[in-house]
């Protein structure tokens, strides 16, 4: 099961057999099928899409076959070559554009490539676009340009340093007392684009900077989602360097994780809990995360006088539920900082900017800064799916199992005990089953998730 069609896009291992990987004649068919949608859903007579993409070995590939069967349907493309995940939702409203491609596996390994599909304004699709258009991949319900109606390809590379400044001219961001602090950091981008991007931004705030991993090439120096089991090398740089922290981001730069001075991690959780706290001290509201991040941010929320949501996972969920609650900040505690007042999208050019701002404010370190919040402990693991497993079965027997106890079933199931809590969903971009808990204490944490997992396997037979 390695091609996936979700809420999060089309996604699959690179090779194989059409239908079960993303081939090339995948990556045709569904760039065809999003095309025909947004002919259909725009009803305009010519059509712009945005196309970027990350470092990874098959992104000029899939680049390729995308772009091309954009210009066979008659739709021009903006081309951004090498870009972010946030850098081509920036691009595509300022270019006025229908819509927006990028083709990126965000957090997964190499082996896997994507289509992230976007709308007018550089938002996710809903879910119900998403299901329109697999549709009408199904049907191959597609009606291609005539010779004298084929697409233009239009290059712009120009994109990152756009992106750069929308992200300096942030009333929130103040360069100046970023400049004054004189910070020392060292910047992990899994020889992504995240290598290029987040080096030139710091470059602009007078952030001096070390690199690591940060040459564009697609060869992943370790495992790309940026959790501590898969940081090893930046955590002992960063103490070797004497530098004031660690930023790391995924493949694609919407996930954005930062390494305390000692070395340790801060937490990918609580980079959205320090950016919220920053931006609810100077601009007071509402926040929304996803069902699986941390209950630090809906302290920190009470502490600034706003209230608190969770969405279902899935990155359109929360901007659904954010624009529904005029959050002003959201995002997810996988490192995800979604800030309104920019777009409507995971960006950590946007959450490397405010961090830096609110640390030269505080003027303390990034460990003492870590110790003020309220501390929480998540254990994050996972269940491989086989053919014979009934997730829908095993969830309904454990939402049967734990009545008496809080329970949302807005996406699996989250149940909330008084002092901690545990989420069991399926994964909308691996064959997995997710156990996320938090608790008081790591121990607690780990302990909780074992019973669950044990539970499961009970009920499983496995």
């Amino acid at each position: 099961m390695t091609l996936i069609k979700s809420i999060s896009g089309i996604r699959g291992t690179i090779g194989g057999k059409a239908g079960d990987n993303l081939t090339p004649v995948d990556a045709v068919k569904f760039a065809s099928a999003y095309g025909t949608w947004l002919k259909n859903y725009s009803k305009k007579d010519k059509l712009t899409v945005v196309i970027g993409r990350d470092a990874r070995i098959s992104g000029p590939m899939i680049h390729n076959l995308v772009v091309n069967t954009l210009i066979g349907l008659g739709i021009d493309v903006i081309d951004l070559g090498l870009s972010t995940t946030p850098t081509v939702e920036v691009a595509v409203p300022l270019e006025k554009a229908d819509g927006g491609i990028i083709l990126t596996a965000s957090h997964n390994p190499k082996q896997w490539n994507a289509l992230k599909l976007l709308n007018e304004k550089g938002e996710f699709l809903s879910g119900a676009e998403g299901a329109k258009i697999l549709d009408i991949a199904e049907a191959e319900a597609f009606d291609f340009a005539d010779v004298d109606s084929l697409g233009e390809i239009i290059p712009n590379d120009a994109y990152m340093d756009i992106h750069i400044d929308e992200v300096l001219e942030l009333p929130l961001v103040d360069a100046e007392a970023i400049k004054a602090a004189k910070f020392k950091v060292v910047v992990d981008g899994v020889n992504s684009s995240g290598g290029v991007i987040i080096p030139k931004l710091l470059e602009q705030l007078g952030v001096e900077t070390v690199k690591l991993y940060c040459e564009p090439n697609g060869h992943f120096p370790h495992n790309p989602e940026p959790l501590k089991e898969h940081l090893g090398d930046i955590c002992k740089l960063v103490v070797e360097e004497k530098a004031d922290f660690g930023i790391v981001v995924d493949p694609d730069v919407d996930r954005l994780a930062f390494i305390s001075e000692d070395g340790e991690m801060f937490g990918e959780e609580y980079t959205l809990v320090a950016v919220a706290d920053y931006v609810l001290g100077k601009t007071p509201g509402n926040t929304v995360s996803n069902m699986s991040s941390s209950r630090a941010l809906a302290d920190i929320t009470a502490k600034h006088g706003g209230s608190y949501e969770a969405s279902a996972v899935g990155e359109v969920n929360v901007v659904e539920l954010m624009k529904r609650n005029n959050a002003i900040i959201g995002g997810e505690g996988n490192g995800g900082i979604i800030y309104p007042e920019s777009h409507y999208g995971r960006d950590s050019l946007v959450g490397v900017a405010l961090f830096l701002t609110h640390l030269a404010n505080k003027k303390m370190k990034v460990s003492e800064l870590r110790a003020s919040y309220p501390q929480y402990f998540m254990s994050k693991n996972k269940i491989e799916l086989t053919p014979t497993l009934d997730v829908d079965a095993i969830l309904a027997a454990m939402t049967d199992k734990y009545k008496s106890e809080k329970i949302s079933t807005i996406d699996g199931v989250k149940i909330d005990f008084p002092q901690n809590w545990v989420h069991l969903r399926k994964s909308n971009t691996e064959p997995i089953i997710r156990i996320y808990t938090e608790a008081k204490s790591q121990g607690e944490a780990d302990d909780l998730a074992l019973r669950i997992i044990d539970e499961i396997k009970a009920i499983a037979g496995i």
